[in-house]
């Protein structure tokens, strides 16, 4: 069996007096898609922020981090700088927040490989252009020169996609992407993002705290509660054969639209 693209080693976290994480063992293969689930305070998104090492200064971290072989936690700034510009990507939760409200979305999308790999303008230019059409932009030339408050959320979201593909990486870490969006622009985007993830090949950390839409996005689940991963499980055996009480409580805290409507229904009837 060939070596995970990411193995988490027995990783603790604590941020002051907080304990975080406490043990965290995980991999994620080469275009594997992996669902890490739980409640608000879980640690997921700190388990995410932790692969790219995007911590409070505060921050204490134990146990190890590789990637294709080379520890993370051990990289000094300039490799960790090329990591985080090549190899791995983040797709955060609220895309206002990671946007710099006074430069356009142009120049948002061509900064990092600008910077990081010496591409010209023109070429960098293209290419967001290119991206901003294949996640449903239309008009990506207009929109290059327009400003983050002048883009609906759904879009924005959009533009932090291409944003996340823009280096060509291996593993694309998304953190609750469509959380801050609508219900129908929920499942455009994340439909966006499942399928340039799988068209090309790369491997996905997804953090949510919707079991149905990781078990319909993922290849497998990490059911996480208080800072520890409670159940590992092939995302099409979680409805059947989910082992944790835990995680068959947050398979009952799912509200079943279809049912409602049905007792609803019935009630009107004579």
């Amino acid at each position: 069996m060939s070596k995970p693209l990411l193995q988490i080693e027995n990783l603790l976290l604590a941020v002051g007096d907080k304990k975080i994480l406490q043990g965290i063992n995980l991999t994620i293969g080469a275009g594997e898609a992996v669902g890490v689930v739980g409640e608000s305070g879980s640690g997921k998104s700190m388990t995410a922020r932790s692969v790219i090492r995007l911590l409070p200064s505060t921050a204490n971290l134990h146990g190890d981090i590789v990637f294709d072989g080379e520890s993370v936690l051990q990289m000094n700034a300039g490799r960790l700088r090329a990591y985080r510009g090549s190899r791995v990507a983040m797709i955060f939760q609220d895309p206002r927040a990671h946007t710099n409200p006074i430069h356009t979305i142009g120049d948002f999308l061509t900064e990092s490989v600008i910077q990081l790999r010496g591409t010209n303008r023109k070429d960098a230019t293209a290419r967001a252009t290119g991206l901003l059409r294949e996640v449903g932009i239309t008009d990506p030339e207009r929109r290059m020169n327009q400003f983050p408050h002048e883009l609906s959320g759904g879009l924005l979201q959009r533009v932090m996609i291409a944003a996340a593909l823009m280096t060509d990486p291996e593993l694309l870490l998304a953190d609750e992407p469509t959380t801050a969006l609508d219900v129908t622009t929920q499942e455009e985007v994340m439909a966006i993002i499942d399928g340039l993830r799988q068209n090309r090949g790369l491997a996905m950390m997804f953090i949510t705290h919707d079991l149905d839409l990781a078990a319909a996005t993922c290849d497998r689940l990490v059911v996480m509660q208080a800072g520890q991963i409670i159940e590992e499980i092939a995302a099409d055996d979680v409805y059947e054969h989910a082992q944790a009480a835990y995680t068959k409580e947050l398979m009952a805290a799912r509200l079943d639209f279809g049912a409602a409507v049905s007792t609803d229904i019935k009630k009107d009837w004579p």
